[in-house]
């Protein structure tokens, strides 16, 4: 069973360079309606069994604006387990600042997960997040028939969530980098439980031309 993952549509926030998190949400860009267009187009002639998304607004409208270019549309199912990394009172704030005002820990976040300590700033737990988010996936996988299923969520939490279903380290969920917005990325589900394997990372060659510029941010 093949699974589908992007991240949501670029935002004002995402633009300004203000972590978003799991409470925080802004507007999409006008720019990037035309991209999630593109990744709609892109994957029009898949028939997903369904389409999981966060529940926060730049993901879900990505996940319907993906579902109206499709052949055959899906059912989407909104789930809180989807949303961003908890990131407490970075949320909203300026990554520049935050970078000056907590160093390591911004490093830790973008390079080591294995050292990141979110309580400083009484944010989420990597391991937290992941399980959230992988125990959602495999659930999805034992329940659906067929697939293949699409998921709809965040740059942060999806970025490692993905490798973690790959089977990898928390030393080594940032090695490939962070995900674009409205990127593809798929694997491939032998079995319910992972490890499942990577079949493509964080593409966005569909994207060309839209004037949607990839920038991972996290």
């Amino acid at each position: 069973m093949k699974l589908y993952f992007t991240r949501h549509g670029k935002t004002r926030w995402n633009q300004e360079k203000r972590f978003q998190g799991m409470m925080g949400d802004s507007p999409l860009l006008p720019e990037s309606l035309e991209a999630i267009q593109a990744l709609g187009k892109e994957l029009k002639d898949i028939p997903f069994e369904k389409i999981y998304t966060s529940t926060l607004k730049r993901a879900y409208l990505t996940a319907e604006g993906i579902n109206k270019q499709l052949v055959h549309p899906a059912e989407i199912v909104r789930s809180d387990d989807l949303r961003e990394l908890g990131l407490g009172s970075l949320e909203g704030q300026l990554i520049p600042v935050i970078q000056e005002r907590y160093p390591k820990d911004m490093v830790n976040l973008r390079h080591h997960l294995e050292a990141y300590d979110p309580t400083p700033f009484n944010g989420e737990k990597i391991e937290d997040m992941l399980k959230r988010i992988n125990d959602l996936v495999e659930k999805a996988v034992s329940e659906a028939e067929e697939g293949p299923l699409l998921f709809v969520g965040h740059g942060a939490a999806l970025t490692a969530a993905i490798q973690a279903l790959t089977g990898k380290s928390l030393s080594e969920l940032r090695e490939m980098g962070g995900l674009y917005n409205n990127s593809l990325t798929i694997l491939e589900a032998k079995d319910i439980k992972p490890p499942y394997q990577m079949i493509q990372w964080n593409n966005v060659d569909f994207l060309e031309g839209t004037g949607s510029k990839p920038d991972s941010l996290l």
